[in-house]
């Protein structure tokens, strides 16, 4: 119906086209005699033959452009070329300028009629659809396909309206009919003059810092703001226009990501045993993706919940090829069972990322604290040594840096241990120290997320609050760069950049979500028990100003006696939860001992 439709509409636009060109040309009433009868049948004859050549009228003309603007002419130009080849035939002449005006005006009236289809689709889908009005910062070939896929998907609620660019040559242009804005710092100014709902980043080739900025402008305008995905998950169709990311609390550090010395990594897991405790958790699993990357032969994927070990195990198993794979239920506590794995398997390398890391839950299972913590870190270190094992890089934590917190007392004894061990054995012990990682299991970014989807409130247990943050990724790679320059004994503190008020992370996810502190307050509940405003990477004794990579510092190690500590491990089973917290901070804020001989398990 809708090609019978064409064909009438486009013969009647023909013979009309024809027509007027006799009286543009000669300046006179048409004759309409038998050679006008002709000479219209011959151009409606000359246009379907072009026409079904080149199968114009199968087209979807709702979403016309530039690719059937030249469709179009190239059909008319083969209609009147060969037009005029039959008007040569029959005739002996060709009426040269009467051709011209009626290509002209079949082009005209032809194209009009199509490109009216797309006109009214586009007015049709803005009025079924309420659309947010939107600014699309970046005006290159990532923001251009954005706004192209944007105006044409009947589907989308998302109405471009302007384009925010730095770049000074497209500054008051028009691309794709929205005007180009800048500089960036302007954004809040011009997110207000064109009342902008929504705000999407297209620029993938900044560098992190910059693109901090940019959330920076963005922050002060309290408009939801969103990242394109990358460019080729768009042009492949894995990815569409909505499915664009929130701006996550990573882009917020503005930190940009760490490059490896992956010759060095590779040389100590390539076609080596590895294994990692703690497997299925925030950490852990990161560390299991980035080993896999350098194709040990052999990884051992150990962890006391089914559950997480099950996950990593499936999810290696699926992204990796050439490695064994073999996941253990397997208690770091349990020095039978870890000696058995040890000697079972003979790993290379171990990861040791098992650990208990909620400070407040910490707070009220001291028992489980040590029994984790310590004494899981040194039954595990310990049968690792008997192994004959490498290399064992345990994770630590900033909260064992003169610690006011159960959790960060225990670690603190388990990098005492780590220390001592290395003084005793032919495995290199080494430890890697580094603040809060952000999205991880206890995070308080997940928590905010879900406060936010609620409604509110944000809850922030002090104004003053600060933290060091990472993410998981760039945390698991140090890890991974630290452990292949250990030689035994290093504490390797990872460079977390500038620290974050909590508060103001609260604030800047309020922001980036489209509401304000109005619409979802902050709120103070106080600190708790356990933790410190402020947490540090190294105390003034185990300060070392050598940098050893980009991101990686040598600290120094300090330990006490280790019959204290082995006093404590002896003992702590048997004494009252203030008791232990009692002795737990005692000894890790101690000052720094020889190092003393190590007792068996």
């Amino acid at each position: 119906m809708r090609k019978r439709v064409f064909t009438i509409l486009d013969a009647l636009i023909i013979a009309a086209a024809f027509t007027s060109s006799f009286i543009i040309v000669d300046v006179a009433t048409v004759a309409f005699d038998q050679i006008y009868w002709i000479s219209i049948a011959i151009i409606l004859i000359s246009y379907f033959i072009s026409s079904g050549y080149f199968r114009m009228n199968r087209r979807v003309w709702q979403y016309a452009s530039i690719g059937e603007m030249k469709l179009i002419m190239k059909t008319l130009t083969a209609a009147v070329v060969l037009n005029a080849v039959i008007q040569l035939a029959v005739f002996g002449y060709i009426q040269y300028r009467v051709l011209f005006v009626t290509w002209a005006l079949m082009l005209l009236g032809i194209g009009g009629l199509r490109f009216m289809l797309r006109l009214r689709q586009d007015k049709w889908k803005h009025a079924s659809v309420k659309r947010r009005r939107t600014m699309i910062i970046g005006a290159g070939s990532a923001g251009t396909m954005l706004a192209r896929q944007l105006l044409q998907n009947p589907d989308c609620d998302l109405q471009p309206v302007v384009f925010v660019d730095d770049d000074k040559s497209k500054r008051d242009l028009d691309i794709l009919s929205l005007p180009v804005h800048g500089p960036a710092e302007r954004i809040p100014e011009i997110a207000a003059q064109f009342e902008v709902e929504r705000i999407i980043i297209a620029i993938p080739s900044l560098k992190k810092r910059e693109l901090s900025d940019i959330y920076e402008a963005c922050l002060k305008t309290a408009v939801k703001t969103q990242v394109l995905p990358m460019i080729e998950d768009l042009v492949t169709g894995k990815l569409s226009v909505k499915e664009l990311r929130d701006v996550s609390p990573e882009d917020l550090l503005g930190r940009e990501e760490v490059e490896l010395h992956e010759e060095a990594i590779s040389a100590g897991i390539a076609h080596k045993t590895i294994l990692i405790t703690g497997a299925g958790g925030s950490i852990g699993s990161e560390l299991c993706r980035q080993i896999a990357a350098f194709q040990p032969e052999r990884m051992i994927l150990t962890g006391h919940g089914e559950n997480s070990i099950y996950h990593i195990y499936m999810e290696l198993k699926r992204i990796t090829s050439g490695i064994e794979l073999i996941p253990l239920i397997a208690d770091v506590q349990d020095f039978q069972r870890m000696h058995q794995i040890m000697l079972e398997y003979r790993p290379h390398h171990v990861y040791h990322a098992a650990a208990h890391k909620h400070v407040p839950l910490m707070e009220v299972s001291p028992h489980e604290a040590v029994k984790n913590n310590s004494l899981g870190t040194y039954h595990t270190a310990l049968a690792a040594s008997e192994a004959g094992v490498d290399s064992f890089v345990m994770v630590s934590t900033d909260k064992a840096v003169n610690p006011t917190s159960v959790m960060g007392a225990t670690k603190r004894l388990a990098e005492m241990l780590i220390h001592h061990l290395n003084e005793q054995s032919a495995t290199a012990f080494s430890v890697v120290r580094f603040g809060n990682v952000l999205g991880s299991n206890g995070s308080v970014i997940p928590l905010f997320k879900k406060q936010i989807e609620a409604g509110g409130p944000v809850t922030v247990t002090h104004p003053e609050m600060i933290r060091y943050f990472m993410t998981i990724p760039e945390a698991s790679r140090l890890v991974l760069q630290a452990g292949s320059f250990a030689e035994g004994g290093e504490t390797f503190v990872l460079d977390m950049g500038e620290p974050v008020k909590i508060k103001d992370l609260a604030k800047n996810l309020i922001a980036l979500s489209g509401y304000t502190t109005e619409d979802i307050p902050i709120i103070y509940t106080g600190i708790r028990p356990g933790e410190k405003l402020y947490e540090e990477l190294l105390n003034p004794e185990e300060v070392h100003d050598e940098q050893i990579y980009p991101k990686i510092y040598l600290g120094k190690a300090t330990s006490i006696p280790m019959n204290e500590i082995e006093h404590i491990l002896n003992s702590f089973h048997k004494w009252e939860e203030e008791e232990i917290k009692e002795a737990l901070l005692q000894a890790a804020n101690r000052k720094a001992a020889a190092p003393a001989e190590i007792p068996t398990a």
